[in-house]
């Protein structure tokens, strides 16, 4: 009998049932020949580590973790079961400390733990300690991710001038000078507010230099003055009487005031100065999953042969623009001149990866003729790539740490298999115990009401928490799947359920002693092309006392790094002290619809979901895109991955399930949005239009069954329909594309 997990994935070539049958005795270990080869020519030579230990330890992890995890997942459905049974008895309708009351009955709420304190150690202190934006980039796109590493520091005159910050961005072309005045203006603001002058103002200053050990500001007036607080300068590049850069430090984060009086804006500055430079996306998450489309070996191998270069430091990556080829690279190190000696900052982001979640399967590694869990050899891999920084590079983590972030975990138990599998990592290649630390995904409703037991479970090596909202918004849904129709997409952050989410997220992470030993996160700024909202609103993430938010680009990765100058985590937490959490009842308070709505608002709410479907399912489908801005209903790019994704497919599921829609309806949305979605995208000279035969067109078809098929998918994740269609379709000869 088939599971329900692998309900959505019938074809052939997809998961199948033997994924959750218990390995025999005579295991056997099948490696696609592509990979193995990227494994013993690329991965592992020079560090150490045969490919006989290699594949050896890999199958005796697989062998190990195989039959825990698929009891684990098993568990997930059966629970799920047991809580629609509960909402089709009426449960819905009790108190909802009576839901809760069900829910610890039947394990899916656990007892919290007695009070601890996390115990991690040797984090990087852009983790442990200072506060700042991060970005979530694909490793699928080479580019992308070395752009991302990179971001660490930021151009704050490029990042106000070419975005809406002063209004629509400048044409492409001539410099629009007013706009750069504008820019320069807020600039010196910035160094104002945050770097006060004893007196006078940055924007009065014609000089800055290096005199008897200390920084000396010329002001217009004849004055020379110096900052307020001298302790706030760092250092110096250059001669120290005219320096070409003053380092400057603010609440952890540094700022480059660089300097060049033949630089086209320097040589109409009074002082020379050419640009802010900010320390912004002090960590990045190199991602194997949402934002990736990989569906074979072929597509692992490029997601791991771009992170091993970036653990390496070796990653170099060409690419055309305006006609030119251009090449990539990792930016080196910063050094500077101190009035003690010398000082170097790193040039990238400290990087972590984000494996795939543990429901996957892939066949690019077989188990006694099945396929493996896909997990497992994310993390084989993308720690056997890292030891290519702890034992040679050294440019990535400077506490010898490798950082991975597990997302999609439902509950303690599965948080302490993960544990259990770095345990079983690190002594195959010989590393101290606890090298890998710990990132936990807090997006699962599971995982959330059990937020204090999960971090628990990793208490040692744990050094990051952080909400999605997006993906969590996905699992609300369809665990209340038959409780009753859902609110609106857009009312979704209006309920009860995602303040105190938030909320807690922070206030369990503090009381769990995560302050100076890990991050506690916030959410993404989904539209990257609306930076002027952006820098109104995102401020309330520091505010909140996490020391990171997710940002969409470098650009808007150097703009929020101005909130963690305009708030202070570190006082913003003494502030707060150790706050209590908002407790369960507001979490598990559901977003149900009050009244049935009209027909008009069930039109708009179809044509919403299925042209937001649409958009990014034709591009995962047909050019394996995971990750990309995508135009929505009205033609605003948004920022969309799987985590959206989840969200659209399981709130037409959700309406079609109750009435409020009918499949007929359904249908003709999806019909309508494709014309929309081809008109959309009618400048992209691959694009292929799904109008031209919408029932022969794979991703149309594929798109359509998330939201018809959506109330049965497992925990209402997309993969399982979406790997099937883009298998198809590189059986087509649509392969990877050329990035």
């Amino acid at each position: 009998m088939q599971s329900l997990r692998q309900a959505g994935s019938r074809e052939a070539s997809l998961q199948s049932e033997t994924g959750r049958r218990l390995p025999v005795s005579q295991s056997s270990l099948g490696v696609d020949p592509d990979l193995r080869r990227f494994i013993e020519d690329e991965l592992l030579p020079g560090k150490g580590l045969g490919a006989a230990k290699f594949f050896a330890e890999l199958e005796a992890a697989l062998l190990a973790f195989t039959p825990v995890n698929a009891a684990l997942l098993s568990t997930r459905d059966s629970l799920q079961a047991e809580i629609d049974g509960f909402y089709l008895r009426g449960g819905a309708n009790l108190p909802v400390a009576d839901q809760i009351r069900f829910l610890h009955d039947i394990g899916y709420l656990e007892p919290d733990p007695p009070s601890f304190q996390i115990e991690t150690t040797g984090v990087d202190p852009e983790i442990a300690k200072i506060a700042g934006p991060q970005l979530v980039v694909p490793l699928s796109n080479a580019r992308y991710a070395v752009n991302a590493a990179n971001a660490r520091w930021g151009s704050l005159y490029d990042a106000m001038y070419g975005s809406d910050v002063f209004g629509a961005p400048p044409e492409v072309g001539a410099y629009d000078a007013g706009r750069g005045l504008l820019v320069i203006a807020y600039g010196r603001a910035i160094l104002d507010r945050h770097f006060p002058l004893v007196e006078g103002s940055h924007g009065r200053a014609v000089r800055y230099a290096v005199e008897g050990g200390a920084l000396q500001i010329g002001l217009r007036t004849g004055e020379t003055v110096a900052l307020r607080d001298p302790a706030q300068w760092v250092g110096w590049r250059g001669d120290a009487a005219a320096p070409s850069a003053i380092l400057l430090i603010h609440n952890g984060l540094h700022v480059e005031i660089l300097i060049d009086r033949d630089h086209p804006i320097g040589a109409g500055d009074a002082a020379g100065v050419c640009d802010l430079i900010l320390e912004a996306a002090i960590t990045t998450i190199q991602d194997c999953e949402d934002s990736v489309a990989a569906v074979d070996a072929e597509d692992k191998i490029a997601v791991y042969r771009t992170w091993l270069g970036l653990m390496k430091g070796d990653m170099a990556v060409a690419f055309a623009r305006d006609g030119i080829m251009r090449t990539r690279k990792l930016n080196p190190d910063r050094c500077y001149q101190t009035a003690d000696g010398e000082l170097t900052l790193s040039g990238r982001s400290v990087m972590w990866v984000r494996h795939v979640g543990a429901h996957l399967l892939t066949d690019a590694v077989l188990l006694n003729g099945a396929p493996s869990y896909e997990t497992v050899l994310d993390a084989f891999v993308t720690v056997a790539a890292a030891l290519h920084d702890l034992r040679g590079a050294r440019r990535n983590s400077r506490t010898d740490a490798i950082y991975v972030v597990k997302p999609k975990l439902h509950g303690p138990q599965e948080v302490a298999l993960a544990v259990r599998l770095f345990e079983r990592i690190e002594a195959a290649f010989d590393l101290p115990p606890r090298t890998i630390k710990l990132g936990l995904m807090d997006e699962e409703r599971r995982t959330s009401a059990n937020l204090a037991a999960c971090i628990f479970a990793a208490q040692q090596r744990l050094a990051f928490i952080n909400t999605g909202f997006l993906d969590r918004t996905g699992d609300e849904i369809h665990t209340a799947m038959a409780a009753g129709p859902v609110v609106r997409k857009a009312e979704m952050k209006a309920s009860g359920w995602f303040g105190a989410y938030e909320t807690r997220n922070v206030a369990i992470g503090l009381g769990c002693g995560l302050d100076g030993r890990a991050q506690i996160g916030r959410g993404m700024w989904a539209a990257p092309d609306r930076m002027g909202d952006m820098l109104r609103e995102k401020i309330a993430h520091p505010l909140s006392g996490a020391s990171t938010a997710w940002a969409p680009s470098p650009t808007a990765a150097t703009l929020h790094a101005l909130h963690y100058h305009e708030a202070d985590v570190a006082a913003v937490r003494a502030h707060m002290g150790r706050p209590s959490p908002p407790d369960l009842t507001k979490l598990l308070e559901l977003a149900r619809l009050e009244q049935p709505p009209s027909r008009e608002v069930v039109r708009e709410e179809l044509e919403n979901n299925a042209q937001g479907v649409l958009g990014y399912v034709v591009r995962w489908v047909d050019q394996g895109i995971g990750c990309s801005k995508v135009p929505d209903l009205h033609d605003i790019g948004l920022m969309e991955d799987r985590a959206t994704l989840r969200i659209s497919s399981q709130h037409i599921a959700n309406w079609l399930k109750h009435g409020i829609c009918s499949e007929a309806e359904v249908r003709e949305a999806f019909v309508r949005m494709a014309a929309k979605v081809d008109a959309q995208n009618a400048a992209d000279p691959v694009y292929q239009p799904m109008c031209a035969d919408l029932d022969g067109n794979l991703a149309f078809q594929a798109a359509l069954r998330l939201a018809l098929e959506g109330a049965s998918q497992p925990n209402g994740y997309t993969e399982f329909i979406l790997t099937a269609a883009r298998k198809a379709k590189k059986a087509q000869g649509f392969g990877t594309p050329a990035l």
